[in-house]
């Protein structure tokens, strides 16, 4: 049974945790559906066209098992999908639902932890290629020079469970090392995709002392309590049960065991097929 009036957090993937895992630890008493599309991930190499077809399908299960909104926790999803979601989708389908995404919150705050005003944004090459997050943190901080670099091995290790091995040292070393050559005033690096905090010990390494990490898990939360606040008609909508519940698109054996290490719990997924 599912929980009701839940609030659904979707990813391609295991990455997406990262940020459902800040969100229940700032607004515990709500309930959750938490789905992964692992049979088709990793988005990032694909194209607008395929993500936006992948996205809305996932978007629209989650409104059929009673989400009244949806928060995409994907960057890639939240790029290539997201505004024609918004834009096409609700108005004519669903006019009273809400789906948000990682990028824009992010994009409002980013360039407050930056005193060089150079800031290095790391993502799948699908974020990068969309261009983004330039585009967005410009709106919010126009002084902000912004240097991107697309990591295309980072999500695999992570998800085979390679990340903290010697072996991925060597592309957590030469992704550092492209985006520093950039320029040597970036104090401030954004991990623009919610697998990536799982790599922060390797990053940290590699990192000069002056460079800045930032993860989006907490911006995420915060700006959600934020929007709940203001948006009262949504909130309203919500059940508040602490009920949670996981389904994945690939092997329940595999996400449960992948879950674990991003959440730091076990936990018990269900198959479904999109």
């Amino acid at each position: 049974m599912n929980p009701q009036n839940a609030i659904g957090i979707f990813d391609s993937g295991f990455g997406g945790l990262t940020v459902f895992k800040s969100i229940a630890q700032k607004l515990p008493d709500y309930n959750y559906i938490y789905l992964g599309d692992n049979a088709r991930s990793p988005y990032g190499d694909h194209s607008f066209e395929t993500v936006y077809q992948y996205t809305l399908e996932c978007v629209e299960w989650l409104f059929q098992q009673g989400c009244p909104l949806v928060i995409l926790a994907c960057n890639t999803a939240s790029a290539k999908a997201l505004r024609n979601i918004q834009q096409l989708d609700l108005p004519k389908k669903y006019p009273n639902h809400r789906v948000l995404g990682v990028i824009r919150p992010t994009a409002e705050v980013i360039g407050n932890f930056s005193q060089s005003k150079h800031i290095g944004v790391m993502g799948t090459r699908g974020t990068v290629n969309s261009n983004s997050y330039p585009i967005e943190i410009h709106h919010f901080f126009p002084s902000v020079e912004v240097h991107q670099q697309s990591c295309p091995m980072w999500v695999p290790l992570i998800e085979n469970g390679e990340h903290l091995h010697a072996g991925a040292d060597y592309f957590v070393e030469q992704y550092i090392h492209q985006l520093m050559h950039q320029s040597a005033d970036i104090d401030t690096i954004l991990l623009a995709c919610t697998h990536y905090p799982l790599l922060v010990p390797k990053i940290e390494t590699y990192l000069p002392e002056k460079v800045r990490l930032i993860a989006q898990g907490d911006i995420v939360a915060n700006s959600l309590t934020d929007y709940l606040q203001r948006h009262p008609e949504i909130e309203g909508k919500l059940a508040k049960t602490r009920q949670r519940i996981f389904y994945t698109s690939g092997e329940v054996s595999v996400f449960d065991q992948h879950a674990s290490v991003f959440l730091e719990e076990e936990i018990s997924s269900l198959k479904i097929k999109i």
